[in-house]
C-alpha cells in the first residue's frame, strides 16, 4: 500500500486520461489497471456546462481520485494559474505540477518548478512534481514543501523506460522516506517493474496505454508489471556477479574412477 500526503492506496499504477480512442475505452482501461488516481489535464475539461462536462462526469462515475496536472503549462505565472482554477472545478488540493523548459524533450524547467511549488505549497496545494532525477533539485522541491516526487524516466510519450538508472536508484537511496513515482516514458511493461524493482512507490503513465494495440490488455499488463516489480523489490534480489556460481552444489558429488 502506498500513501500520498496521508492518503493511502492498494494501487501503486496512476494512469493517464488522455489520447484514447474512446470514453468507453478510457473507462475498460481504467478498471483493468486497478488504479486508483487519474490524471486529468483542465484543457480537458472546461467546466461544468461546457464542453468538458461530460468528460468529467465520466471520471466521477469510476470512482477515482483525481490527480489534476498542468500540463502544457511553460511559466511559473501559467502553472500556478492553472493550478488554481483545476482546484476550483475539481475540489481537491493535489496537483501535478508541470513546468514545461523545452519543447522537443518535454523537460521540466527545474528552477521555475522550484518557485511555482513554493508558491502553491504555500497556498494549501498539495504538490506532485514533474522533475528530473537531479538531486539537488530534488532537494529544492522538497524544501519548497513537496512530500512527493515524479522524476521522469524518459521524456513523455518516448516509451524509452528508465534512461539513468543510476540516477533514480540514487534518488531512492538519497530520500527513504519521501513517495516517488517516476513519471513519463514508460513504454511496456517490464519498463514499469524495473522502476519498482528500484523501490519506487509507483508509477505513472498515460500513452503507453492509450496508444497501444489494445489498451484494455496493455493497463491490465502494466498492473501485473507493477505488482510483480514490488514483489521482487520486497524480496530482495540478489547481488549481479562478475563470475558464474553453479547452481547445483558440487560438494558430495559422486567421483568417478578410472
Amino acid at each position: 500500500m502506498s500513501s500520498f500526503y496521508g492518503v493511502e492506496l492498494k494501487s501503486r499504477l496512476l494512469l493517464g486520461t488522455s489520447r484514447y480512442p474512446s470514453p468507453a475505452v478510457l473507462e475498460r482501461a481504467v478498471k483493468a489497471s486497478g488504479a486508483q488516481v487519474v490524471t486529468v489535464s483542465l484543457r480537458r475539461e472546461s467546466g461544468a456546462g461546457r464542453a468538458g462536462q461530460s468528460f468529467w462526469s465520466l471520471i466521477q462515475s469510476m470512482g477515482v481520485r483525481v490527480l489534476p496536472n498542468t500540463a502544457g503549462c511553460h511559466s511559473v505565472k501559467e502553472a500556478v494559474t492553472t493550478a488554481h482554477m483545476a482546484r476550483e472545478l475539481f475540489d481537491t488540493p493535489w496537483i501535478k505540477l508541470e513546468v514545461i523548459g523545452e519543447a522537443d524533450t518535454l523537460q521540466p524547467d527545474v528552477f521555475g518548478l522550484v518557485e511555482a511549488a513554493r508558491i502553491l505549497s504555500e497556498d494549501g496545494f498539495e504538490v506532485f512534481p514533474y522533475t528530473t532525477e537531479d538531486l539537488v533539485v530534488a532537494e529544492r522541491l522538497v524544501e519548497a514543501g513537496c512530500r512527493v516526487l515524479m522524476p521522469w524516466g524518459a521524456p513523455i510519450g518516448s516509451a524509452r523506460g528508465l534512461n539513468n538508472v543510476y540516477g533514480l536508484r540514487s534518488m531512492r537511496a538519497h530520500f527513504p522516506d519521501i513517495p516517488l513515482v517516476v513519471d513519463a516514458g514508460l513504454g511496456v511493461p517490464s519498463h514499469a517493474a524495473a522502476a519498482m524493482e528500484l523501490g519506487y512507490d509507483a508509477v505513472l503513465l498515460n500513452t503507453a496505454v492509450a496508444e497501444a494495440g489494445d489498451p484494455v490488455e496493455m493497463a491490465r499488463a502494466f498492473a501485473l508489471g507493477v505488482e510483480a516489480g514490488r514483489a521482487a523489490y520486497l524480496a530482495r534480489p540478489m547481488e549481479p556477479r562478475d563470475m558464474a556460481v553453479p547452481s547445483t552444489p558440487v560438494i558430495g558429488k559422486a567421483a568417478l574412477g578410472d
